[in-house]
């Protein structure tokens, strides 16, 4: 089955941003693209007309018009619109299930947008099992000039980040960009030192090389299913929301792992991820694992 890039619509400056990312990611991989639009019916007692047939009307009709004005840019692209009675997250979670990747809007920095955040896109986020990628506002076609690399973070193990390399570098082949992969590294606490683990670090050669053979184990398999992707190796030290930000203003895309995990006040996606949504100025797209 071939999945649509799906757009989740409000029309709001940040949904019609990110329904034009979507848009134009759709065109690149010549795939449909799915405009959804949550709603819940609001009985108007002084209006007789506005029933729940009316109200549906009226969302229907709105975004057929959003849907014209899509078309109207990209001619080739096929546009379907759905406008689902329902919660915003189950909403969004039933529209990404069958998406390639479900791209939303995102509303800003600080604290109080992380809040805002929480309340729908981190809970679709932390729940879906299809990437996600959240568009500011101000995104603009330009950013995707050529020079712009699509930039991911690699944790762990090879297996740990298959999934967020493959939609990287997919992305990437796309769209005829360079991957800058990123890795960073922190020293180990005194008490981790042991005779054992001081043998590995000399075997590998010290600290920082040792993680640079790690990420390009990583990237092996990738690089070798995507031969024409280039690729720039980053090995740092540092936290990796800290090293990561630290290349945003070079990226066209950001690309982080999800590390989603529940909690008494709800769900939360890791702090990397968390960090990166809402202080990179470019889109972020956020890949649960395989």
């Amino acid at each position: 089955m071939t999945r649509p890039i799906t757009a989740g619509f409000d029309g709001s400056e940040e949904s019609v941003a990110a329904l034009d990312w979507a848009a134009r990611e759709a065109v690149r991989r010549d795939l449909a693209l799915r405009v959804v639009q949550a709603w819940r019916f609001e009985p108007y007692e002084a209006v007789d007309s506005a029933d729940r047939d009316t109200q549906a009307g009226w969302v229907r009709e709105a975004l057929a018009e959003t849907a014209a004005v899509v078309t109207g840019r990209y001619p080739g692209l096929t546009v379907t619109t759905d406008a689902l009675e329902g919660g915003s997250v189950e909403t969004l979670l039933d529209a990404a299930a069958d998406a390639e990747t479900l791209v939303l809007g995102s509303r800003g920095h600080g604290p109080v947008v992380g809040f805002l955040l929480g309340s729908v896109g981190q809970q679709v986020i932390a729940e879906t099992t299809r990437p996600v990628v959240l568009v500011r506002a101000a995104d603009q076609p330009s950013a995707e000039a050529a020079g712009r690399e699509v930039v991911v973070g690699q944790q762990g193990d090879p297996e740990d980040s298959e999934a967020v390399l493959r939609f990287a570098f997919e992305t990437a082949a796309a769209r005829g960009a360079t991957v800058r992969a990123v890795r960073a590294w922190t020293l180990p606490p005194v008490f981790a030192y042991s005779p054992g683990s001081l043998k590995l670090l000399d075997e590998a050669g010290g600290l920082e090389p040792r993680e640079q053979k790690a990420l390009a184990a990583a990237l092996e398999p990738v690089r070798r299913s995507f031969p024409d992707v280039p690729v720039v190796e980053h090995v740092e030290m540092g936290s990796a929301g800290q090293v990561l930000l630290s290349v945003a203003p070079r990226a066209q895309l950001m690309v982080v792992g999800r590390r989603a995990r529940r909690t008494a006040v709800g769900a939360r996606i890791g702090s990397v991820a968390y960090g990166v949504l809402h202080h990179a100025d470019c889109p972020v797209a956020v890949v649960p694992p395989a």
